[in-house]
């Protein structure tokens, strides 16, 4: 069998006794969407609202409970909507605010929360706060962090207050002629820093969040977290402190480059935590005057795993509903071993605090897809991984299907992170390749526009492989997602059970089970030997004949076959659920 490493047990303690209890997000499924890729309704190459209420039935019927749309507010689309210049209306390539009203009318109709993406800690250089903040307007002038700059002792130029480095390279201050200062832009050149030190500002997005609350949305993913507050300013220097360079320049020796400085002062500051706690008051504010079902807050934040502990609440406060856990996303890659997986389980588990849940995100829109990064071998194992731990899963669009990045030429690529690269390098930080379109049939273009240029090239051979051909075949990698999902949703020991594990040579097993229903057994062979295992003797409790609920789509089991507990045969990179009867 090989070498036991090790067993653990962590109890999932949650607050309610069954599924039926749990409010809508409580142990949900979330499923992100990226507009401009998923569904194009008019033919201009892009993604759509209307292109998204057309397929909404897709998404529900794959056992989604919450949907999450990236960024469709008024854009100039230098960041492809993360650079808003109006909070309050849709940017017209995506449709309309009718629009907009009749896709969280349908959501609504069929049983979907719809999520909007809210990006506090910046606006376009187009919105109007910031026109007015750069005229010097009484009441929007300190809306951004503004300062004159510091003169240089040798050359008598004049240059920016700090070292600070954006995200997507080069200095995070730029010049304005008008107001003759700099201004912060922690990313793009054309995104500008709020200033949360100003009230004004805090209450202004406060109304954000009350605008679209009032027109139906179910909560909000708040973007970049860990950079809604900077350093003040030094009143002995006048100035902003300079980051140090960190210790290993060899890992990020460009000094234009985001990764090359420690960023003490312009990340996780202790203050962010207190401004996602007022968001949550918001929110439940609204619930408790208006009756509705519970609005949630999602939070992105690649920040230090205390930290995110720190974004559930502090004891007194409540914060986010969903602190996004990236720490699988970040840690685990294709040589990951079977322990550091159960590592990562474990690590949530274990710390985050009483009467919460866990929540798993494997992908995203900034992040390779997971066949990519994994192996298309493991796309299942993965997608088995997600769906059957304790808590919350988020799937990114087209992973359900184990779809893989696409190909995209320099030439065709847009992403700004990209774009300030050069054709030998655009590949490290380009994060197009996972935000190619959708591939729904083998028609022109996938499916995904009947346009003869989309705003991204499908990037890879679709003709055989898309959802309509996954959904016709006998078995197929979103048929094991449905089913995945649907287990999910009716076994109480996926919406209540607990995690024990057990870590066998590069093997991951864990079981779950409640105090009613099934137990069931799920084996991940992470690594790339096969694996005969004796399964009994591993838990405690596990008597009886193990069934096969569903397996990998290459591991050469059917949905039933009872097998041999004693002797069970294991192929590199699958998965399986067992389910035990007596």
């Amino acid at each position: 069998m090989g070498k036991l490493i090790g067993i653990f047990l962590i109890v999932f303690a949650v607050c309610h006794l069954g599924y039926s209890e749990l409010d809508w997000w409580e142990n949900g499924n979330f499923y992100q969407i990226y507009p401009r890729s998923f569904k194009d309704s008019n033919g201009d190459g892009i993604g759509d609202l209307n292109g998204i209420k057309e397929k909404l039935d897709y998404v529900k019927d794959i056992g989604m409970q919450g949907v999450w749309l990236s960024p469709i507010f008024q854009s100039p689309m230098a960041d492809f909507g993360y650079d808003i210049s109006d909070y309050t209306k849709v940017q017209p390539e995506y449709g309309t605010s009718d629009d907009l009203l009749a896709l969280i009318e349908k959501a609504h109709s069929i049983g979907l929360h719809l999520i909007l993406d809210f990006v506090p800690n910046h606006t376009s250089d187009e919105h109007e706060w910031f026109k007015r903040s750069i005229a010097n307007d009484s009441y929007y002038r300190d809306f951004y962090i503004w300062h004159d700059g510091v003169i240089n002792a040798t050359t008598g130029a004049r240059q920016p207050p700090s070292n600070w480095v954006s995200q997507f390279r080069y200095s995070a201050w730029e010049w304005n002629d008008q107001r003759q200062q700099y201004y912060l832009h922690q990313f793009g050149v054309k995104q500008p820093d709020l200033n949360y030190r100003n009230p004004n500002v805090v209450e202004e997005m406060k109304n954000i969040l009350r605008f679209w609350l009032e027109r139906g949305v179910d909560g909000f993913r708040i973007d970049a977290v860990p950079f809604l507050f900077e350093a003040d300013i030094d009143p002995a220097t006048g100035t902003y402190p300079d980051e140090p360079v960190i210790a290993d320049t060899s890992s990020c020796p460009d000094p234009n480059d985001w990764c090359h400085l420690n960023h003490i002062y312009t990340n996780s500051l202790p203050e962010i935590f207190d401004i996602v706690y007022q968001w949550r008051d918001v929110v439940d504010q609204w619930k408790r005057d208006y009756d509705t079902d519970t609005k949630v807050l999602l939070t992105e934040a690649y920040t230090s795993f205390e930290n995110l502990m720190r974004m559930y609440g502090d004891g007194v406060h409540n914060g986010s509903n969903i602190p996004f856990n990236f720490e699988m996303m970040a840690e685990l890659n294709n040589q990951s071993s079977a322990e550091k997986y159960d590592y990562y389980v474990r690590h949530w588990l274990d710390n985050m605090p009483q009467g919460v849940y866990a929540n798993w995100v494997l992908g995203n829109h900034d992040n390779p897809r997971l066949a990519s990064r994994f192996g298309a071998q493991r796309a299942d194992l993965m997608n088995i991984f997600l769906q059957t731990l304790p808590g919350i899963a988020v799937t990114y669009n087209g992973e359900e299907y184990g779809l893989e990045d696409g190909y995209v030429s320099w030439e065709d690529s847009v992403d700004p992170q990209a774009c300030n690269a050069d054709p030998s390098t655009y590949l490290k930080y380009s994060r197009d390749p996972e935000r190619t379109p959708f591939l729904w049939d083998n028609s022109k273009n996938a499916g995904f526009s009947t346009a003869d240029h989309t705003w991204l090239p499908v990037g890879q051979s679709y003709e055989n492989n898309n959802i309509d051909a996954q959904l016709a075949a006998e078995n197929s990698h979103l048929k094991i997602f449905k089913q995945l999902t649907a287990l999910r949703k009716s076994e109480p020991a996926f919406s209540s059970g607990d995690y024990e594990s057990v870590v066998v040579n590069n093997v991951l097993l864990y079981k779950r089970s409640a105090d009613t229903g099934n137990t069931y057994l799920m084996i991940l062979n992470i690594g790339d030997q096969d694996e005969v295992l004796n399964l009994n003797g591993l838990f405690d409790d596990l008597s009886g004949t193990p069934e096969v609920v569903l397996s990998s789509l290459y591991s050469g089991r059917i949905n039933g076959e009872i097998v041999d507990a004693d002797s069970f045969a294991t192929k590199a990179y699958n998965g399986y659920v067992l389910r035990w009867t007596d």
